[in-house]
Formats: C-alpha cells, sequence, structure tokens
C-alpha cells in the first residue's frame, strides 16, 4: 500500500479504488451520523462504513445527499446482517440497503459474519448483485482462513475485501498473511479497541516519541501494515485528528514492537461462536 494522503486509496483485486482510511458509524444514532459525515467529508474522508445492524443507513443517506460532494466521489461499505443471509434475503436486504442509504449502488457489500450454512448461499447472492452492477466490490467481515477457503472453493468470484477486527492486541499475521496472498484486502474495524488502546504503555512511549497521539500511532500503523482502517467518532475535532496521520512514519523496529503486543485478545465475539 503506498502512503500519500487522506484521499489515497488501495486498489482492489478488481481494479476498484478503495478508500484507505474510512469514518466508521457503528452506535453512531441518526440524530449524530449527518454532523459527523459532513465534518469527515469536509476533513477530506471519502470512505464510510455502516451496516445493516447500525440502523444508520437512513441518517447516512440523508447526510451524504445535503453534502456538497457528488455521490461518486464518496465509498459506501455496507453489510448484510446474519438474519437476513441466504440468497433471496440477503438480495431484498441488499435493496433496503440502497432505498435508505438513498443510492441506486454500493461501492462495497459485505457479508457480516460467516454464518454457518448460510454463507454460501449469501455469497451466491452477492455475486449477482456483482454482476449486475449494483455493487462495484463485493467481500466479507469477521472471515477466518478456513471460512475463507471453505468460500472458495464454489465463489466464482473471490472475496475482494475482509474486514475484521485489527488492533495491537489482535493481528493474527497468518491470516492476514493469507489474505495478502490471495489479493483479498485486508480491513480493521475496532483499530482502537474502543478506546483500550490508550491505556497502553508502549504505545503512549510511542506516541510521545513521534509526536503524535496514540489514536493516530495506532492508526498509522495500520496503513503500514497495508491494513485498511475505518476509525469510528462522533466527535468533530477526534475525526480530524484521526486523519492527521500523513506527516510522519513508523520506523521497522516500532513497527515490529506495535506487533509485539499482540495478544490474540478480543473485543468483539470470536467469528467461530456465532
Amino acid at each position: 500500500m503506498k502512503i500519500t494522503n487522506i484521499k489515497g486509496t488501495v486498489e482492489l483485486a478488481n481494479g476498484i479504488k478503495m478508500p484507505y482510511l474510512g469514518l466508521g458509524v457503528f452506535q453512531t444514532p441518526n440524530s449524530k451520523i449527518k454532523r459527523a459525515v459532513h465534518r469527515a467529508l469536509d476533513v477530506g474522508y471519502r470512505h464510510v462504513d455502516t451496516a445493516t445492524l447500525y440502523e444508520n443507513e437512513d441518517g447516512l443517506g440523508e447526510a451524504i445527499k445535503t453534502h456538497p460532494l457528488p455521490r461518486q466521489d464518496i465509498f459506501i461499505t455496507s453489510k448484510v446482517w446474519n438474519t437476513d443471509q441466504g440468497y433471496d434475503s440477503t438480495i431484498n436486504a441488499f435493496n433496503q440497503s440502497l432505498r435508505k442509504l438513498q443510492t441506486d449502488y454500493l461501492d462495497l457489500y459485505l457479508i457480516h459474519w460467516p454464518v454457518k450454512g448460510k454463507y454460501k448461499e449469501t455469497w451466491r447472492a452477492l455475486e449477482t448483485l456483482y454482476d449486475e452492477g449494483r455493487v462495484k466490490a463485493i467481500g466479507v467481515s469477521n472471515f477466518m482462513q478456513h471460512h475463507l477457503e471453505d468460500l472458495m472453493q464454489s465463489a466464482k468470484i473471490k472475496p475482494m475485501v475482509n474486514q475484521v477486527e485489527f488492533h495491537p492486541k489482535l493481528v493474527q499475521q497468518p491470516l492476514l498473511d493469507f489474505c495478502k496472498t490471495n489479493n483479498i484486502q485486508y480491513e480493521a474495524w475496532s483499530p482502537l479497541m474502543q478506546g483500550k488502546i490508550f491505556g497502553i504503555d508502549l504505545l503512549k512511549e510511542l506516541a510521545g516519541k513521534y509526536n503524535k497521539s496514540i489514536a493516530q500511532l495506532v492508526l498509522r500503523w495500520d496503513l503500514q501494515k497495508g491494513v485498511v482502517t475505518i476509525p469510528k467518532s462522533v466527535h468533530e475535532d477526534r475525526i480530524a485528528s484521526n486523519a492527521d496521520i500523513f506527516d510522519f512514519e513508523i520506523s521497522d523496529d516500532d513497527m515490529a514492537l506495535i506487533d509485539s503486543l499482540d495478544r490474540d485478545e478480543r473485543i468483539g465475539p470470536h467469528p467461530d461462536n456465532i
């Protein structure tokens, strides 16, 4: 990944350019999403990540509609929820997401979790939506290597993205390496561990060394690991601060130190337990 500025992108397997820094809107209520999204777009973000589960697609649609930027300049991701999985129900869920988002296409659509016995049919629906040109890229979320291998045995189209929990306490380097080998873009959710990274002494020390905040250090670490990242915030100052990560570079030695914090520690559920 070539890191340039806030509007920089990574090229997916099908040639679609995905902004490597985005705004996550998990747990962002409709009452606050417009202000947060407008701030992010004004700062320079060009990628917003939502999901059916978040119950804020309608708010996001209104936020994008009322911002001066044209729709085609904004990369929108959404995800099909577990109870909507299956071929027909996924198509229906996708149509509902489009209506709420007030758009006629998505840039990226993901399977939210690998629901056993359903994700293959769900993937077949995503392939249909992709073939019809209603979504520019398709992928998965929270898939382990064995889920990916199982899916790819029957898939006509390989997943282009795998969005997973990723932060210094949960690196999953073998999964990251597998995705790189198979040209599946790795993407981080909860890159700041819902605030838990701020209590880690090593990160405090390194942040001071680079004259950056802990959040800025970790988000830069994400990008240098080749991982797309979508920090969530509703605070305008933090949204801007999270994007101020393009004027420094973490050394190889310090990257390794951050890697050494890996403890296979999750804040969310394990994908095998869904």
